[in-house]
Formats: structure tokens, C-alpha cells, sequence
């Protein structure tokens, strides 16, 4: 055995502990951690790395990461870091993040004789039903992300599709055309058209509700399905859009599925979880008549990346399993009679990426996270009123949940947009994303850490006239 790995054997307590202090001391300094990378020694980044003959032992390794890699770690779980959706990582979700480590279990089986770790799963997923309100009819499970969790939806959306116009896609390939219905996709959802053979190019565009909206237009809607004439076709809608949180009206759009044979997906990735508010659960009503939904646990669930969950009506099961059935392994039996999630997802091997979710769901419940996003949503709507009444900055769109979309207010300045969020960034400080919005270059700061508070809306704003002060 090589002698760095015996010693490491050896010593795994000592080094756990190690990496254990130095795990807390990050997540106890967390608020005072830049939020961007300011003055990072780029040479030593790109230096050459010789692979060592017969290893340094973790140790070492750890040192040398320390010394090269430690300061480039951003504080993207912090309070401030606004940028995209990132959520951060509750204490509860950090403890089972590092036991499904230490486990390191294939979670794929739920009885036999080997790894049983989807039962873990199994329970999460009910958990994470109640918490959204979302009735038992949906099967579900954990992937990596928003990504994955729209390709598998749209994968089965697409297999689906294939039945009702007499062919079996997973198997035949795509021969014909598809029809994919929307009006302010996502971009995971584009990327998965494009992985699924389906092509983005097959988009029909379906206008917006006017005044300042990204949700569908219903009546446009209904005037582009009638157009198709009876052909079956996917729909994509917005649970919560990247900019403004928009959501479609997904009452409206159940009627109409009474009436036309299309597959509904629901991009849901944060929207979702306005569910769990005491004054915003409204926007989701008549979700649970989709077909397939898109959770991504790592915004504002809180657990660390990689954590998304699909949500497929239960009666598809068998289109799952047509889809993603890993079907030259004789050994696993039949997929009905012998549950693997294998069948049912687009990974054969898969982390027990439940555990993290199970750990805060047990921790800290429907109220725990009923707080957690009442006061996202609050501190948006704190932050928006600071802008709105601001001199030097304007919304681009109201503010709706917990996403704030801004600009400067003078529309002569829009050159110097970028040159404010970039000397905000560089404050280390904060960290917002750049967007265009309504013919605007602007700015999003999006609200999902368990960590913000109030004094860090205040801190930020103070910061931003600072900035707009200096460049004026």
C-alpha cells in the first residue's frame, strides 16, 4: 500500500479535524468574506502542476491548497452574495452534506441486499411534497440541477409526446418535428431542448401579458394551440422568470389542459418555494395540475450545490421508464417489479444527494422555512423601496418575490451600468449579475440566504450611492 495513503488511513480522525476547523472557522467569518475575487495571484493560479511520482500525502495537499486555491474561495454562501439565485447552505444541511461524504452510498436501490440509500430519498422527496403543498401523484427525485431536473421533465415530456403521435422516441429517435410552446424560457430549459434532440429553433413564441410582465399571455396562448390544429405539443412555463419572478397563471393554463392534449412543464426552479410563504403561496395555485415540475434545492432550500429535484406525475412511469431504462443490465430484473432510480433518471451513479435536504427539512420544518422565505421576500421588497426612492437608481419591474431588478435612473447613463456593478463587485462586499431587461441594461440582486438580514440591505444601498457618488 502506498505509504501517504497507509499514514492517511491511519490519521483519518486527525485529518478530519483539521479540515473541521478549518470548515468552521470559513463559515463563522462568512459575512466578512469578499464576495469576489479582488486580488488574486493569477501567475500562481496557472502555474504548472507536476503530478507527484509518489504523492505528498493530504497533508501536504492540504497546504498547498490552502496556500494556492483557499483565497480564490469567494463567500457565495454569505448574506450578501445576491448574484444569480444562490442559496447558502443551513448548518443542518452542511452536516448531512459531509455524511452522505463519509457514506458515500450509490443511491439507487430501495430493498435487497446491497445499497438501500433510496429509502432516504424516498422519504425526502414526501417531505419536500408537503413542505410545497403538492399532492402524493407526483413521483420525484434528487439530480444535480435545475438543468438536469428540466432535461429529465422534458426527456419523459418528450417520450410522451412521441406515444401520442405513434412512436417511440427513446427508442426511434427524433424523426419529426416538435412543437415546444413558451414565452420566457429559462435558459436550462433551451440548453435541454438542444441536449434532447428537440431544437430551440422549434420554439413557437407566445407573447406576454402586457404592463411590465414575463408570464404567458393566455388568450395568445390559446390562439397559437388552436393554430396547431389538434397536433400534441409541450408547453414550458415560468414558475418564478430569472428577471422580474414572474409566474404564468397556472389556473388558466389547467383549463385549458382540460381542453387541448399538450404535456405542461413548469420551470420552478426558486419560484417554487413561494409555496412555503404565509402571503405569496397564491402564485403557485394550479401548479399540482402539471405534468412535470422543476425544484432546484440549492437556491433557496439552502443546501449546498449539487441539489435539484424533478417532480413527474406518478402515471408516467412507465414513458420514465421507456426514457431512461438501463436496459442492458439483466442483473437489475424488471424495473417495475425492482425499483432503481436508475430507470428513472439520466444517471446510473448518483450521490446520496437527499441527505443534505432530509437534514434541514427534519431541522427546521414548514415554519423554519416559511421564515426563511417571508424574509427574503421582505428584504426585496425593503431593498426595492430604497431604490424606488432613490435619485440615482429606478426598478425595471416590480418587485414581485425576492428577485430586485434595477438600473441607473438617468437613461442617458446606461454606458455606465456595467462600470457601477463592476466597481460594486470589486468592494468584495457584495456580488450582484448584470442583466437587460425592457430594453435596459441593468442589475439583479436575487434574495434566498437563511443569512440576510436587514442590516445588510442597509449596508448595501449606503455602498451602492457610495459607488454611484465616485463615478458620477
Amino acid at each position: 500500500m502506498n505509504e501517504h495513503l497507509k499514514n492517511d488511513s491511519a490519521n483519518i480522525g486527525y485529518l478530519l479535524n483539521i479540515i473541521k476547523e478549518q470548515g468552521t472557522d470559513y463559515l463563522n467569518s462568512i459575512e466578512d468574506r469578499s464576495t469576489s475575487v479582488i486580488n488574486n495571484n493569477l501567475n500562481t493560479l496557472l502555474e504548472k502542476q507536476e503530478l507527484p511520482e509518489s504523492g505528498l500525502g493530504a497533508e501536504e495537499a492540504l497546504r498547498i491548497f490552502n496556500e494556492k486555491f483557499e483565497p480564490i474561495m469567494v463567500g457565495s454562501g454569505g448574506p450578501r452574495y445576491w448574484g444569480f439565485v444562490t442559496g447558502g447552505a443551513t448548518p443542518a444541511s452542511v452536516a448531512g452534506d459531509w455524511l452522505a461524504t463519509v457514506y458515500d452510498q450509490n443511491t439507487q436501490s430501495v430493498k435487497g441486499q446491497g445499497d438501500i440509500s433510496a429509502t432516504i430519498e424516498m422519504e425526502t422527496v414526501q417531505l419536500l411534497l408537503k413542505l410545497l403543498k403538492l399532492p402524493e401523484s407526483f413521483f420525484c427525485g434528487f439530480v444535480s440541477g435545475a438543468t438536469m431536473s428540466n432535461f429529465t421533465c422534458l426527456a419523459v415530456g418528450r417520450q410522451w409526446l412521441g406515444k401520442e403521435q405513434g412512436r417511440d422516441i427513446a427508442k426511434e429517435g427524433i424523426s419529426e418535428t416538435v412543437k415546444i410552446l413558451t414565452a420566457t424560457p429559462h435558459s436550462s430549459s433551451i440548453k435541454s431542448l438542444s441536449l434532447l434532440g428537440l431544437g430551440s429553433a422549434n420554439i413557437i413564441k407566445i407573447k406576454t401579458e402586457e404592463g411590465n410582465r414575463e408570464a404567458i399571455h393566455v388568450k395568445d396562448l390559446e390562439e397559437n394551440i388552436l393554430k396547431l390544429d389538434g397536433e400534441s405539443f409541450i408547453l414550458i412555463s415560468s414558475g418564478g422568470t430569472v428577471n422580474t419572478v414572474d409566474f404564468d397563471d397556472f389556473k388558466a393554463i389547467s383549463k385549458l389542459k382540460e381542453k387541448y392534449n399538450f404535456w405542461w412543464h413548469i420551470d420552478a426552479a426558486f419560484g417554487g418555494f413561494a409555496a412555503c410563504s404565509e402571503t405569496h403561496h397564491h402564485l403557485v395555485e394550479g401548479w399540482e395540475y402539471a405534468d412535470s415540475i422543476t425544484v432546484d434545492c440549492h437556491k433557496w432550500l439552502n443546501v449546498p450545490y449539487e441539489s435539484a429535484v424533478f417532480f413527474i406525475k406518478e402515471q408516467y412511469k412507465i414513458l420514465q421508464i421507456e426514457t431512461f431504462q438501463n436496459s442492458n443490465a439483466p442483473y437489475l430484473g424488471d424495473p417495475l417489479d425492482n425499483f432503481n432510480y436508475l430507470n428513472f433518471l439520466p444517471e446510473n451513479s448518483r450521490r446520496l444527494k437527499a441527505l443534505p435536504a432530509w437534514f434541514s427539512l427534519m431541522a427546521y420544518g414548514k415554519k423554519g422555512y416559511q421564515e426563511i422565505v417571508d424574509k427574503n421576500i421582505s428584504w426585496a421588497k425593503q431593498f426595492g423601496q430604497l431604490i424606488e426612492n432613490s435619485h440615482d437608481f429606478k426598478l425595471l419591474a416590480p418587485v414581485r418575490l425576492n428577485t430586485v431588478c434595477f438600473t441607473l435612473k438617468d437613461d442617458a447613463k446606461q454606458d455606465a451600468v456595467g462600470r457601477f456593478l463592476e466597481k460594486l463587485n470589486n468592494t468584495g462586499k457584495v456580488f450582484m449579475t448584470p442583466t437587460f431587461y425592457n430594453q435596459h441594461k441593468g442589475v439583479r440582486a436575487a434574495f434566498v440566504n437563511w443569512m440576510t438580514s436587514e442590516n445588510d440591505i442597509r449596508q448595501v444601498f449606503d455602498l451602492m450611492n457610495e459607488i454611484i457618488t465616485e463615478i458620477q
